[in-house]
C-alpha cells in the first residue's frame, strides 16, 4: 500500500492499450466527421428555407409581401448558418484528410484553433436560433400589451417555411454543442500528467 492510501490494481481493473485508444480515436474523427457534414447540409437547409422564403399579400388593394429580410433576427439565421455551413464543410475536409493519412491530429496549436472555433460556432448559432424563436413566437402569438397582431395569420405560408428553417437551425446548433464537446475532448486529452511542469 502507497503512502497516499492507493494500493496496487487487484487485476479486474480495466486497463486502455494503445490498440483500444487507436479504435477510440477512429471513431472520435468519425463522429466528427458525420457531424461536420450533418451541420453542412443542414445549415444550408436552414439558410436556403429562411433566405428564399416570400410571400405577398393584397390587403386593400395594396400588395405587400413578407421577407426575411423585414425580420432582423432571420437575417441573423440566415448568415449565422451560412457560416456554420461553410466552417464545418473546411473542418470536413480536414478531417477526411486526416483520416486519409492516418495520422492523429494534431499540434496543440492547431487543437486550440478548431476547439475556439467549435465554441464560437456554435455560440453564434445558438444565439441566432434563440432570437429567430423569439421573434417567430411573436409573429405567432402578437403582443397584445403592445397592440401587435399576430402575423402569421395573414402569412401562413411565410410563417411555416421560416419555422421549418428555425427547426433545421435549432439542429445545427445542437450538433454545434456536440462537436464542441470533441473538439474539447481532443484538445484536452493532449494535455495528460507528463507535460505538467
Amino acid at each position: 500500500m502507497s503512502s497516499l492510501g492507493v494500493g496496487v490494481s487487484p487485476g479486474n481493473v480495466p486497463v486502455y492499450h494503445g490498440t483500444s485508444l487507436k479504435v477510440i480515436d477512429r471513431r472520435v474523427r468519425l463522429v466528427e466527421l458525420v457531424l461536420r457534414f450533418v451541420i453542412c447540409g443542414l445549415g444550408v437547409l436552414a439558410a436556403v428555407l429562411v433566405g428564399t422564403d416570400t410571400q405577398v399579400r393584397e390587403i386593400f388593394t395594396i400588395e405587400k409581401k413578407a421577407k426575411f429580410t423585414d425580420m432582423k433576427a432571420l437575417v441573423f439565421l440566415v448568415i449565422a448558418n451560412g457560416m456554420a455551413a461553410s466552417y464545418s464543410m473546411i473542418q470536413a475536409l480536414r478531417c477526411v484528410v486526416s483520416m486519409v493519412r492516418g495520422s492523429v491530429l494534431f499540434s496543440k496549436p492547431l487543437a486550440w484553433a478548431i476547439f475556439s472555433g467549435d465554441q464560437v460556432m456554435a455560440y453564434v448559432t445558438l444565439a441566432a436560433v434563440a432570437a429567430a424563436a423569439q421573434s417567430a413566437v411573436i409573429a405567432k402569438l402578437g403582443q397584445p400589451e403592445l397592440q401587435w397582431m399576430k402575423i402569421c395569420g395573414m402569412y401562413e405560408k411565410f410563417c411555416n417555411q421560416v419555422g421549418e428553417g428555425i427547426v433545421s437551425a435549432l439542429l445545427v446548433s445542437i450538433s454545434m454543442v456536440a462537436l464542441s464537446v470533441i473538439s474539447a475532448f481532443s484538445l484536452f486529452r493532449l494535455y495528460n500528467g507528463r507535460n505538467r511542469g
